[in-house]
């Protein structure tokens, strides 16, 4: 049987040279972006093999997943990222395990982390999420709608706003998601004049296992990959 920590050390290395070219190509540094190792691939006993291969932010599409990978590492240093959609009634349970939450899409979800971190004393990151893409089926602020917010967003005191997230149109190949991650670039561009002084805007999470480099390339400061590091293990979960 091959060995996973081989495997995905493997393609571990092989993303970061991808990665460190595209930002080159832009004249930009590798060390500007940050590889946020996505797990729900994979089961709960394999994420030592992947923090084994060398994976310190990693990250979970849904926080029961997210609850349960989390005991498998007490014992090591990693930073969790929550990258998928968190319902409100899940925000207490989730906050005391994430490092940064990508996927705040909604004000009402806003408040809910900002009283429940206000609770536990502390601050939480998290970026706002956005429909770049303007597909009914996924989560995210209206583009448009967030210059009109940008005021209430400077009322959240345990809330540390540090940039955006979105993903790509499902179809249209590489042309159309890096039209799309140049749209979010250029909204948080436009979102920088009028930013209040206590939201930041310097993150922009954008870029999976098949369009990362195009995202590099327009700015991404996170890529969150996924299937791309278990490429060649005989049982990925999807």
């Amino acid at each position: 049987m091959a060995d996973p920590v081989a495997i995905i050390s493997q393609n571990l290395l092989e993303i970061r040279q991808r990665i460190a070219e595209a930002a080159a190509h832009s004249g930009r540094d590798a060390s500007d972006v940050r590889l946020v190792a996505v797990t729900k691939y994979i089961s709960p006993d394999l994420v030592p093999a992947l923090v084994q291969a060398g994976a310190r932010d990693l990250g979970e599409s849904r926080p029961q997943e997210l609850w349960s990978k989390v005991d498998t590492l007490k014992e090591v240093e990693v930073r969790w990222h929550l990258v998928g959609h968190l319902q409100r009634n899940k925000v207490r349970r989730t906050l005391p395990l994430v490092h940064l939450i990508h996927s705040v899409d909604s004000l009402r979800l806003l408040a809910t982390i900002d009283r429940e971190a206000a609770v536990a004393g502390r601050i939480v990151p998290v970026l706002l999420e956005v429909n770049i893409s303007g597909d009914p089926e996924k989560h995210g602020f209206a583009a448009d709608q967030l210059p009109a917010i940008l005021p209430q967003l400077a009322e959240s005191t345990h809330v540390a706003i540090g940039g955006l997230m979105a993903m790509a149109h499902r179809q249209g190949g590489r042309d159309v998601a890096r039209h799309d991650f140049a749209a979010l670039r250029t909204l948080r561009d436009r979102l920088l004049i009028d930013a209040p002084a206590n939201v930041s805007l310097a993150e922009l999470s954008m870029g999976m296992s098949g369009d990362f480099e195009d995202a590099v390339r327009e700015g991404a400061t996170l890529v969150r990959i996924g299937r791309a590091l278990y490429e060649g293990l005989e049982k990925p979960r999807s």
